[in-house]
């Protein structure tokens, strides 16, 4: 009994530390988040806000165009390809499994890293804020049991990562060429590249009214559902 107590007792006295111990990964993703979301330029800067929106908007405007252009030569030549667009959900995690590049996209840059001979094109790009952070990233495999076997590595390793993520995730074949994209744990197979830039467009377009209204939805939520 008096055993019992000490232990219940220590246990209480600690508490605090083992809660941050339990949840470090989701405390660690909510203040990555808060940064990233720079919740003191909206409340108290909203002028300075509006323009960091602006300016995000126009990256991934940029952004869009060169991975649908890429991803349409890409598709034609039959050239498979793996690319992440990063939202609200930190994917450090997954950054640090490939090279970090820190490069503005361009259609060019994108077919050199999966160029068949590249060392990187086996690996996932990561696009964050409109630019190429990092290429040569792995991703994790779905567990879906239900995914056709005619299906390989790219495709399960793109809805993998749209399971524990809110990224949209490009795939393309290098068997048919065909694009498809992977988001919220739902593969869409077989799409146009012009479905292909109206999908990412209105994925990471943003209006000033759905940037400030959704901020804590897109905090915690990311928080919970995502990954450094």
């Amino acid at each position: 009994m008096q055993s019992s107590i000490y232990l219940f007792r220590k246990i209480f006295d600690n508490i605090i530390i083992i809660l941050i111990i339990i949840f470090h990964p989701e405390i660690r993703n909510a203040l990555e988040s808060i940064g990233r979301s720079s919740l003191t330029n909206i409340f108290i800067f909203p002028g300075k806000s509006s323009d960091k929106s602006i300016l995000s908007n126009e990256r991934n405007r940029k952004a869009i165009t060169a991975v649908y252009k890429a991803s349409s030569d890409m598709s034609d030549n039959k050239i498979g390809a793996l690319i992440v667009f990063e939202k609200n959900t930190p994917l450090g995690e997954i950054v640090e499994t490939g090279t970090v590049i820190g490069a503005e996209i361009s259609q060019e840059i994108i077919g050199n890293i999966f160029y068949p001979k590249s060392p990187l094109h086996d690996g996932a790009a990561i696009i964050r804020d409109g630019n190429l952070y990092a290429a040569g990233c792995i991703l994790p495999l779905t567990e879906n049991k239900e995914l056709s076997s005619q299906l390989g590595t790219r495709h399960r390793a793109a809805l993998g990562m749209s399971e524990q993520s809110d990224a949209m995730i490009v795939v393309i074949s290098e068997e048919t060429g065909a694009i498809s994209i992977a988001h919220k744990g739902v593969l869409y197979r077989d799409i146009s590249d012009g479905a292909l830039r109206e999908q990412l467009s209105e994925y990471l377009i943003e209006d000033k009214k759905g940037t400030q209204e959704n901020l804590f939805k897109r905090i915690w939520g990311g928080a919970k559902n995502g990954k450094k």
